[in-house]
């Protein structure tokens, strides 16, 4: 008997073991250092952005989906991110980052429903921000920590992957797209004097 406990522990600390240093949690900000597009907060983080995303519980399987509009605005160093985010069961919730970028690619993040600050690296085309969040009363309030990556592509387009764990457990995780949102402009139609009035509302 005391076997079997002694072999479930070893199979236990294995699993906690390749977490820490095969998965998700063992990525470095060295590892994408020299890695591009370069990632530059004040220029990727400004403007509207528009973001889509999926939430997955603690077994994999999605819980929940997101449609967000973000909105980044800078004076010098210092800059906020609001998110307004609009999930699949009809719950909004906004959100207002306060960032403020220090010396060696490093930033602080802070929210209203933050504990503390956030600790962010900007590294190549990435970046990585740890937090504590603390959830709102209806979702349980429980206080999570998270682990959130961006990864900037070629065209622009940011992809956001998050883990957030409770006393070190996984309990869901987050991958979203974040892309700027398009300009719109309206169509001068040739001819005489007038505008296409239907073409005014597209890209």
């Amino acid at each position: 008997m005391k076997l079997i406990l002694v072999l479930l522990v070893v199979i236990l600390a294995l699993f906690a073991a390749k977490g820490w240093f095969l998965g998700f949690r063992s990525q470095s900000p060295s590892d994408y250092a020299g890695t591009g597009p370069t990632f530059k907060m004040k220029e990727n983080l400004s403007g509207e952005i528009l973001s889509e995303g999926l939430i997955y519980g603690p077994t994999g399987k999605m819980t929940n989906s997101f449609v967000a509009r973000m909105v980044g605005e800078w004076d010098g160093n210092r800059g906020t991110l609001t998110e307004t985010f609009t999930y699949s069961n009809g719950k909004q919730i906004t959100r207002k980052w306060h960032l403020t970028l220090g010396t060696g690619n490093t930033f602080i993040a802070t929210a209203d429903d933050i504990v503390g600050r956030g600790k962010g690296t900007v590294s190549g085309s990435t970046v990585k921000l740890t937090y504590r969040i603390i959830l709102p009363e209806d979702s349980g309030g429980h206080t999570l920590d998270v682990t959130d990556w961006m990864y900037l592509t070629e065209n622009g387009a940011i992809l956001n992957r998050s883990e957030m764990r409770k006393f070190g457990i996984k309990v869901a995780e987050l991958i979203a797209t974040m892309r700027p949102a398009p300009q719109i402009k309206a169509a001068h139609v040739s001819g005489t004097n007038g505008y296409d009035t239907a073409a005014e509302a597209r890209p």
